[in-house]
């Protein structure tokens, strides 16, 4: 069985860890990081084994979440991305990449949950199968 993981940077250490539990009682599989220079490490040593993003925009010093989120685009330009802010929500629209999410802090936990479902889903919707007529 293939696993995949969702990539979680955040740099405030009790949100990370609150969106990392979240994430895997949620039955995800989650690589948490806490900034983007350590998120594109963790995806660059095997991009095939993550199947989406969710990033703050902040990350501290250095890349912010934007950045990191249009490298990931750099390998994959469907790759799915949640981004979350509790300032930056208002330039999501100029600054984010195509088809991603932004839930504005505060926010509930089913809140991610959800989005990233709905991005997967969009990622990899299923198909039935039908027999041949």
């Amino acid at each position: 069985m293939e696993y995949t993981f969702i990539l979680v940077a955040e740099d405030e250490p009790l949100i990370l860890l609150d969106i990392e539990s979240a994430l895997e009682e949620a039955g995800f599989r989650v690589v948490a990081v806490p900034n983007a220079e350590a998120a594109i490490e963790a995806f660059s040593e095997n991009p095939e084994s993550f199947s989406s993003l969710v990033t703050d925009i902040r990350l501290g010093s250095g890349k912010t979440g934007w950045d990191l989120a249009k490298h990931l685009r750099g390998s994959n330009p469907a790759f799915p991305v949640v981004y979350i802010s509790g300032d930056s929500a208002i330039h999501w629209g100029v600054e984010g990449v195509p088809g991603s999410i932004m839930i504005p802090k505060p926010f509930a936990m089913p809140q991610i949950i959800t989005a990233l479902a709905t991005l997967l889903n969009q990622q990899h919707p299923k198909q039935p199968s039908e027999p041949a007529a």
